[in-house]
């Protein structure tokens, strides 16, 4: 019984220090991984690389480190290397069948830091959310929207999806459709409107400026303007353009009407 007893004392002790030599592996291990990240983050190398890219790596790098991690405490316990091999092969297809979606948005995440149609900076539009794209990681796209909230996308929807990239060049064309009556003269509109144009210096004179009847509607006419512009003043300019027709067609009695209807009555 003495016996059994200390071997089963020794064997508690050879435990023991073993889960506490593991604990302390993961204590270490864990925020050594952190002190990496940080300094990988602040590397002049990984400055230089694409902030997209760099976003991505992250998550890569992290993930795998704690992987490493964690089989070395595994083996610090009496796993067998060939055991956690198998057991880590094994979960892996388990994982990747469970989580088909979750590769897919790996395989997004990779398509799109290769084929760039989008880098973190640039303003975007999924046709179903719109924003400034913050970090691009491992599984997910995430944007800044206008009014400040953050929106978290698949890579695999985005990259599989039409997406369009507001700032992928440094000028846009700014398309606005005026509606005016019939009763004005076509010659003394446009006249006033390119006076406005004229006097907007964000507008590139370089480029074409078109103001043209358009269209005909049932209480309107419509006069196009096309006008290019630098990205970031887009919005600006379309907001003073539109204050300054109003206040010129005020000023020179050109009306925009409502919406009219001609009913005839049969006696």
């Amino acid at each position: 019984m003495e016996k059994l007893l200390d071997k089963l004392g020794d064997i508690g002790i050879n435990v023991g220090l073993k889960i506490l030599y593991a604990g302390l592996i993961l204590f270490i291990g864990s925020r050594l991984i952190n002190f990496l990240i940080k300094i990988t983050k602040k590397s002049r190398l990984f400055n230089r690389i694409d902030k997209s890219l760099a976003s991505f790596l992250l998550s890569f790098i992290r993930i795998t480190l704690y992987i490493v991690l964690f089989v070395t405490i595994a083996s610090i316990l009496g796993v067998p290397l060939t055991s956690i091999v198998t057991v880590l092969g094994s979960a892996g297809i388990a994982i990747g069948l469970a989580l088909q979606g979750g590769l897919s948005n790996i395989a997004g995440g990779i398509i799109i830091l290769f084929f760039k149609p989008f880098t973190v900076g640039d303003f975007i539009d999924t046709h179903v959310d719109s924003g400034t794209v913050k970090g691009i990681s491992l599984f997910y796209t995430t944007l800044v929207t206008p009014d400040n909230k953050i929106i978290s996308i698949p890579n695999g929807n985005l990259a599989n999806q039409a997406t369009v990239n507001y700032s992928k060049n440094d000028t846009r064309r700014l398309d606005i459709d005026v509606e005016v009556s019939y009763k004005n003269d076509i010659n003394d509109v446009k006249k006033i409107i390119n006076d406005i144009l004229s006097k907007e210096k964000r507008i590139i004179k370089d480029q074409e400026v078109f103001v043209e009847l358009t269209n005909y509607k049932d209480s309107s006419m419509t006069y196009t303007i096309r006008v290019w512009v630098n990205g970031a003043d887009y919005f600006p300019v379309k907001f003073t353009i539109l204050s300054e027709i109003k206040n010129e067609f005020d000023k020179n009695k050109v009306s925009i009407p409502y919406p009219q209807l001609d009913v005839h009555i049969e006696k």
